[in-house]
C-alpha cells in the first residue's frame, strides 16, 4: 500500500511572469523564484533566490510545470529541488488565477512530483525519497504542501 507522510510546506515568492508566446510546444512562460520559506516536521529552512518555474500551457489549457530551485536548511545544508507537475481547472478559475485572485485550491488541480539532491549527511535521506506536493497559487507566490511517498 502506498501512503504519504507530510515533510514540509514551501511558500515561494515569485517574480512577475515572463511570457514568451506560443512555441511549437504551447504557450511558454517562465516565473523566477525570488525566495521563500520551508517549514515542517522534517525540514526547516528557506528557498534561495535564483530558481525558476518553466511552464508550457498546452492546447488543452493545462500548465505543464518544471521548476528547479535550492532549499537552504536552517543548519546550512543546500538541497537541489526538481519538481514537475500539472495545474489545470475550469477556464473561469484559471482566468481568476491569472489575474492574481485568491481561489480555493479545491477548485483546480495543482500537483507536482518532487526529487531532491544534496551532499549534506544531515539531510541525505532526501536523496532517497520521492515526494508529492499539493499546490496553491497566490498572487505573487505559490504554496506547496509536500509529502514523502512511503
Amino acid at each position: 500500500m502506498i501512503s504519504a507522510a507530510p515533510i514540509f510546506t514551501i511558500h515561494a515568492e515569485l517574480a512577475p511572469m515572463l511570457h514568451f508566446g506560443r512555441t511549437p510546444q504551447g504557450e511558454r512562460r517562465v516565473i523566477g523564484i525570488l525566495g521563500g520559506s520551508v517549514r515542517g516536521p522534517k525540514l526547516q529552512g528557506r528557498i534561495l533566490p535564483g530558481g525558476a518555474d518553466w511552464q508550457v500551457v498546452r492546447s488543452d489549457g493545462a500548465a505543464d510545470i518544471q521548476a528547479r530551485y535550492i532549499i537552504e536548511s536552517e543548519a546550512g545544508a543546500h538541497i537541489l529541488v526538481s519538481s514537475e507537475g500539472l495545474r489545470h481547472g475550469p477556464p473561469a478559475v484559471m482566468e481568476r488565477l491569472a489575474r492574481g485572485e485568491s481561489v480555493d485550491p479545491a477548485h483546480y488541480y495543482f500537483r507536482t512530483v518532487m526529487r531532491f539532491e544534496t551532499a549534506d549527511p544531515a539531510v541525505d535521506w532526501l536523496n532517497r525519497v520521492l515526494a508529492l506536493a499539493r499546490g496553491q497559487r497566490e498572487a505573487n507566490a505559490v504554496r506547496l504542501e509536500v509529502y514523502e511517498v512511503t
